[in-house]
Order: C-alpha cells, then sequence, then structure tokens
C-alpha cells in the first residue's frame, strides 16, 4: 500500500454510487465472487465458505477543494468510526433488516443506508491523505 503523498482539505459534494460494503479476500482486498454456498477469489485464488466472506468498505466521493474537483475512493477500516460498526456488523444489520422486513430486494435497504451516508457525508469537510 502507498503512503500518503500529500493532505487535501475537501468537502463532499456527492456520493459516486450505492456499494458501500463489498465481500472482500482476506489475502489481496479484491472483490470475492459469492455463490450461496462459496467464495472465490479471481485474483489470488483464495476460496472458502460464503458465510466465512468478510467485508470492507469502499466509499466512492465526488469532493471539492477551493481550486478543484476531485473523485476519490475511501476504503477500508478506516470508515468504521463514520459508520459506527465494521463491515462485518454492517452487513448482518443489513441481512437482519431484509429478513424481518420481508424484503425479497434490497432496493429498500440500499436506499435508507444510500440516503444516512449522504447525510453524513455530503456537504462536509474533510482532510483526505492522497
Amino acid at each position: 500500500m502507498n503512503s500518503v503523498q500529500e493532505l487535501l482539505a475537501a468537502s463532499v459534494i456527492s456520493i459516486q454510487n450505492s456499494c458501500f460494503i463489498y465481500p472482500a479476500c482476506q489475502t489481496c482486498f479484491s472483490r470475492l465472487i459469492l455463490d450461496s454456498r462459496r467464495f472465490n477469489c479471481l485474483k489470488c485464488g483464495c476460496t472458502g465458505e460464503a458465510k466465512d466472506a468478510s467485508y470492507r468498505y469502499r466509499l466512492s466521493l465526488k469532493i471539492a477543494d477551493t481550486n478543484d474537483l476531485f473523485d476519490i475512493t475511501v476504503f477500508g477500516s478506516c470508515l468504521d468510526p463514520f459508520f459506527g460498526v465494521t463491515t462485518k456488523n454492517l452487513q448482518r444489520y443489513i441481512q437482519d433488516f431484509n429478513q424481518l422486513s420481508g424484503e425479497t430486494n434490497t432496493e429498500s435497504s440500499t436506499r435508507a443506508l444510500v440516503q444516512a451516508v449522504e447525510t453524513c457525508f455530503i456537504g462536509k469537510r474533510f482532510i483526505f491523505g492522497v
């Protein structure tokens, strides 16, 4: 992983997508391919049971400083304090919400999560290590 080269104070203009967590390989952090029983990493070849898959935060943002606009993506556990939970717990909360609400698709939980993330980030100023 590269070290921080510069600090950038910027405001969040928008959230670029609604996929804030993804199943991630513990070895190389690549996105895992999940089916109902197994996971597979196409990059390094790791495999395992789907119930044991790890998750990782991925927050894509459009930000602006006083002069420029930037598209950045923030990964990993540095986002735990902003979400208030680890990705493993957030994924479990989403699954529990969908199960309790009887949702057959995840549209309702995704919409609620996107709204919460927009409220917490858009218009706020942060210092980003780039």
